[in-house]
């Protein structure tokens, strides 16, 4: 029976996708920080809803995008051990989710704290809150661009620019409503454009969770055939059964595999586990593997498995 753990041929061993993004997320936050308190000064003291919204976005921004580094160098640090075999990483998933359940507490008090005004909508100076609009906004726009490029190769950075994209068109949001407000006076444009904030990050928010989900119970990553992974081992010279093939994501970029390949002469052994090593690697980005390559006898203690 021959057993293989490998990182692929010619691949850079994988590493957390987050990781690589520690200095745009450290950008983010110090700039969130920076303009968090003068939105929740000036929505407090000028009761616009719009601008509450905003500023409790901007809140948890700067605290999603904190956790999302701690958990970044948490997971850096903490390499793996005898009894954390994986180290940290699924901190990082962690952290993406608190950011979730964070956008839709958040968004729940905006709904809500909405509908009681709008049949009695207070008066709103416009002024402060058009100039706080302002700020946010730039504010926003430079976590975006710093954040852009991570979010998409990183659930943990993708929680972090969710929370300044959502940052963002609220900001857009407020700037409408301090206009409106200061043009014309319209006491509903403040509640009107707070629900439509609320809304506006809820769905986004369920993907979010979703995704971090998907990880913790260990499913498939999206977007990976396992039956095709499973069908394309099966097809592999020398190989005669492919069977416990488990695929799953670690956290955003690591994407981890396991199998059992049941060959037809030990002879064959050493060729299966390199061409399954590399399909894993070249075809589908798995390049951390752990096969299990043994002869028919070998797995029938497979088949008395219950899980």
């Amino acid at each position: 029976m021959g057993h293989g753990h490998g990182h692929g041929h010619g691949h850079v061993a994988a590493a957390s996708a987050s990781g690589r993004y520690v200095r745009g997320l450290a950008v983010a936050l110090a700039v969130g920080a920076g303009f968090m308190v003068l939105e929740v000064v000036v929505g407090f003291a000028t009761g616009s809803l719009a601008l509450i919204s905003d500023a409790a976005h901007m809140v948890t921004d700067v605290f999603g995008v904190g956790m999302a580094l701690v958990a970044i160098l948490l997971a850096r640090r903490s390499g793996p051990t005898f009894s954390r075999t994986f180290g940290l990483y699924r901190a990082e998933v962690l952290a993406a989710l608190a950011n979730a359940l964070l956008l839709f507490g958040v968004a729940g008090y905006v709904l809500v704290e909405a509908v009681g005004r709008i049949s009695d909508p207070p008066e709103v100076p416009g002024l402060p809150v058009l100039l706080a609009a302002v700020a946010g906004l730039v504010a926003n726009l430079v976590s975006f661009f710093v954040l852009r490029s991570g979010a998409r190769e990183s659930l943990n950075v993708r929680g972090a620019y969710l929370e300044v994209l959502a940052d963002l068109v609220g900001s857009v949001g407020v700037l409408l409503s301090g206009l409106i407000t200061l043009l014309t006076g319209w006491r509903y444009a403040d509640p009107i454009i707070g629900v439509a904030i609320g809304l506006f990050v809820l769905p986004r928010t369920w993907t979010l969770a979703r995704r971090a989900l998907r990880i913790l119970f260990q499913h498939a990553p999206h977007g990976v055939d396992v039956a095709a992974i499973s069908a394309e081992l099966a097809a592999l010279p020398g190989v005669s059964d492919v069977h416990d093939l488990h695929v799953w994501t670690l956290t955003s970029g690591m994407e981890v595999a396991s199998a059992h390949l049941t060959v037809r002469s030990a002879a064959e052994q050493p060729d299966v586990l390199a061409e399954a090593q590399n399909l894993l690697a070249e075809r589908y980005a798995i390049e951390h593997a752990t096969l299990q390559v043994e002869a028919p006898q070998s797995a029938r203690r497979c088949q008395e498995l219950t899980w």
